[in-house]
C-alpha cells in the first residue's frame, strides 16, 4: 500500500525553531559565512529536521504518534532554505499487530536526502 506523499518547502524559520526546540546551535545551521568556511554551499537544514517530517507521513498512517516504535534513516544528502522534500513510502509488511513501513526522501533536485528509511509501528492500541 502506497502512503500519501509529505511535501515540505525548508524556510531558514524551520531550521531556526527546530535548533531551539532541538538545541543544537551548530553554525552550519544558522550562519551562512561559517557554514561556507567549512566547505558547505551555505546553511544545511538539520539532518533530524528531515526525519522528523518523515515521520508524519507514518504518524498519519498511525493515526497516533505514540503506535511508532521504531523510526531509523541513514542521512544521504543535504538540504538548504528553499529546497523541497519529499517523503514517500510504503507499508512493507504487516504481521501481529505490526506494520512495516519502507520511505525516502528525496530534496528539490530529486536527491534522495533519507534513505533506508524504515518505520515499525503498532496497529490499533499503542
Amino acid at each position: 500500500m502506497e502512503l500519501p506523499v509529505v511535501r515540505h518547502t525548508y524556510e531558514r524559520a524551520d531550521m531556526v525553531r527546530y535548533a531551539g526546540a532541538s538545541g543544537d546551535f551548530n553554525p552550519i545551521h544558522w550562519d551562512e559565512a561559517f557554514a561556507r568556511s567549512v566547505g558547505l554551499p551555505g546553511v544545511i537544514a538539520h539532518g533530524m529536521l528531515s526525519m522528523g517530517i518523515a515521520a508524519r507521513m507514518i504518524s498519519d498512517l498511525a493515526q497516533d504518534p505514540r503506535a511508532i516504535k521504531r523510526l531509523r534513516v541513514r542521512f544521504s544528502a543535504m538540504i538548504q532554505p528553499g529546497d523541497g522534500l519529499w517523503v514517500e513510502g510504503k507499508v512493507a509488511s504487516v504481521e501481529d499487530g505490526r506494520a512495516l513501513v519502507k520511505f525516502t526522501a528525496s530534496n528539490g533536485a530529486r536527491e534522495r536526502v533519507l534513505s533506508k528509511g524504515e518505520a515499525e509501528l503498532t496497529l490499533g492500541q499503542p
